[in-house]
């Protein structure tokens, strides 16, 4: 218990810059906080004292923001950033050394019984606002991108950005451009610009035709 407490440290400082002290960051990290009320609720769910651990998990709900299901599985070295809003439903899996920033959805569709949650694999990053949503893995290394809808399965060592979500970097080859969070590449407001350019194009060519047939049309009259 004591490694994996100083584990959990550990790894604000390697992911955060603005820790400075053990003693800060194991009073004011909600994410931190929120990790350790989980494995209790956790403990308590596997041993199926099922109203004692949702009951922790919303104490933790409502000093931390952060809502994690008794029944979610997770893996060392999470680190939460953050963390208001996020909400990890209840057959989610966690791999180890996740990052998750706020406002992340780990959830369902609404649809679904059984696994009914994401499965997040090693060494994955799940970037501000973004929605993952239903029975779907991300891959081991894998990136999604701030704000983006993930609603199927994400290759290991990808990149995904957009709504819904899209592979832009795979294995290091990129697919379209590089993520960059603060210039997200938007898939289908690129296609709503092509198609918008065609049609100009289109009603360029038909004003020209009609003034060519106004032209042909003087001139008979001639």
């Amino acid at each position: 218990m004591f490694k994996l407490i100083k584990e959990d440290i550990e790894v604000v400082f390697e992911q955060d810059p603005a820790a400075r002290t053990s003693l800060e960051v194991i009073l004011t990290y909600s994410g931190l906080h929120a990790i350790w009320a989980h494995r209790f609720a956790h403990a308590c769910y596997k041993r199926k004292f099922f109203f004692i651990a949702r009951l922790i998990s919303q104490i933790s709900r409502f000093f931390t923001g952060i809502e994690i299901h008794p029944g979610a599985k997770i893996g060392r070295r999470l680190f939460i950033d953050h963390g208001m809003g996020v909400v990890i439903g209840e057959t989610c899996e966690i791999g180890d050394n996740v990052t998750i920033f706020q406002g992340v959805t780990l959830g369902g569709t609404g649809k679904e019984k059984g696994k009914r949650h994401p499965t997040v694999m090693d060494n994955a990053l799940i970037a501000t606002g973004a929605k993952v949503l239903g029975s779907i893995t991300i891959g081991e290394n894998s990136k999604v991108g701030a704000g983006s809808v993930v609603l199927k399965d994400v290759p290991p060592n990808s990149t995904v950005v957009g709504i819904p979500g899209e592979v832009v970097v795979q294995d290091g080859v990129r697919k379209r451009i590089d993520l960059d969070h603060c210039n997200l590449p938007d898939p289908r407001g690129d296609r709503f610009k092509e198609i918008e350019a065609e049609l100009q194009k289109l009603n360029k060519e038909l004003n020209d035709l009609k003034a060519e047939r106004s032209k042909v049309n003087a001139n008979s009259n001639l």
